[in-house]
């Protein structure tokens, strides 16, 4: 891997975590252009950059996430778990962790599994997301906003969430199709799915963090990790901000139509 390497791969990173395109898939195609081995250093990378999209989401949404962690704690201390919307949005944060978290501690190994054939799988699930996005796009029920987010919504998106831990599935398409089911307008539904899926990604980065850490010779390898750590965080904070401005005004079915041509060609190329 060089430096070029680890800026291309911090840009498709940063692009693809919450445009709803899969960013696992994109990492899998260019590191074999790229003809970069899958090894330790290639994981560790992955797993650094994949913090610099957790650091946009954070920068991006922290004055959301302060206002939720405040009101939660107050809400706690004073006996009002749900006094205000903040702090109710604080629990549906948990109720939305549960089921992706319980289901990557019990499925750790057959995802693991599934990651021997990537291309297989990423086809699959980028399929599924062109038919999940044209699906939710096509019932056109959207006209709620955040402010009217319940218990339901939140489990909603917990499981569509679920979805998020198998190679090539993507969780932003996923996490958004699961809000605008339960009848939230586009904006609305990402930014719902957005501050659900942090704890998440926030818990499985710190996991593999420290898998890195342990890692023989990963402080020989620090230029290339921070290169795309900085590279995933600034474009991933872009990519928020282009994405949540692009809802207002058009549809899904773009993201959906580029998911089934790109997973239709993984699938062809995974045969032959």
């Amino acid at each position: 891997m060089t430096l070029l390497h680890a800026f291309l791969l911090g840009i498709v990173q940063g692009l693809t975590e919450f445009i709803p395109v899969s960013s696992t898939a994109h990492l899998l195609i260019l590191t074999d252009v790229l003809g970069i081995p899958s090894d330790e250093r290639s994981f560790a990378f992955s797993v650094i950059i994949q913090l610099g999209t957790v650091a946009a989401l954070v920068a991006f949404f922290w004055v959301d996430i302060w206002h939720i962690l405040r009101s939660f704690l107050i809400g706690l201390f004073d006996r009002k778990p749900f006094d205000n919307l903040h702090s109710r949005l604080g629990w549906l944060v948990v109720v939305a962790t549960l089921p992706a978290l319980l289901a990557g501690f019990l499925m750790k190994d057959v995802v693991q599994t599934m990651f021997r054939n990537s291309f297989l799988q990423a086809g699959v699930r980028l399929v599924i997301t062109a038919v999940l996005l044209a699906g939710v796009e096509y019932l056109d029920k959207r006209q709620r906003t955040l402010e009217s987010a319940t218990w339901l919504d939140a489990v909603s998106v917990g499981l569509f969430q679920v979805l998020a831990i198998f190679p090539g599935a993507s969780r932003s398409g996923a996490t958004i199709a699961g809000g605008m089911i339960r009848g939230f307008d586009r904006p609305s539904a990402a930014r719902f799915a957005f501050l659900m899926s942090g704890p998440i990604l926030v818990a499985a980065g710190a996991y593999q963090s420290w898998q890195v850490i342990a890692m023989p010779g990963t402080h020989a390898f620090l230029p290339y990790l921070f290169t795309g750590f900085v590279t995933s965080a600034v474009v991933g904070w872009f990519a928020i901000k282009w994405l949540i401005g692009y809802l207002n005004r058009h549809s899904l079915y773009y993201f959906s139509l580029y998911c089934a041509v790109l997973g239709s060609i993984l699938l062809i190329a995974w045969f032959i």
